[in-house]
């Protein structure tokens, strides 16, 4: 069975570029524009892995990222930022988000890095 991600991000562009690359990497992908679309997903879907935007109107990264980890499900966060929100990031770290990207990213560095948290 394929490894399942989430991909959260207001961009709709940004979303449709991670999921053409993981797909063809053979994951089940899933794209939520905004918090309550991105939770629902969680809930139904308890997806392997969360590409987490740091920057979304109405419920941000962090605050998103808070209500995933009060569900109590295993899944692995890695955030994406726009800026150079480094307090931001140390915040996102503590709550065990494992690594973050800042946009424009390398899309084959953050493709290694999912592959890195979901194979082997």
């Amino acid at each position: 069975m394929s490894k399942k991600i989430l991909i959260v991000d207001d961009q709709f562009g940004i979303r449709v570029l991670l999921q053409e690359v993981l797909v063809q990497e053979g994951y089940k992908v899933f794209q939520a524009p905004n918090g309550p679309t991105a939770l629902d997903i969680v809930k139904t879907q308890s997806p392997d892995l969360i590409l987490l935007d740091m920057k979304i109107p109405g419920m941000d990264g962090l605050e998103i990222l808070r209500n995933i980890r009060k569900m109590e499900v295993d899944t692995k966060v890695i955030m994406m930022t726009a800026y150079g929100e480094l307090d931001l990031i140390q915040e996102a770290m503590e709550m065990g988000a494992l690594a973050h990207f800042t946009k424009p990213f390398d899309i084959d560095e953050l493709r290694q890095a999912v592959n890195a948290q979901l194979v082997g």
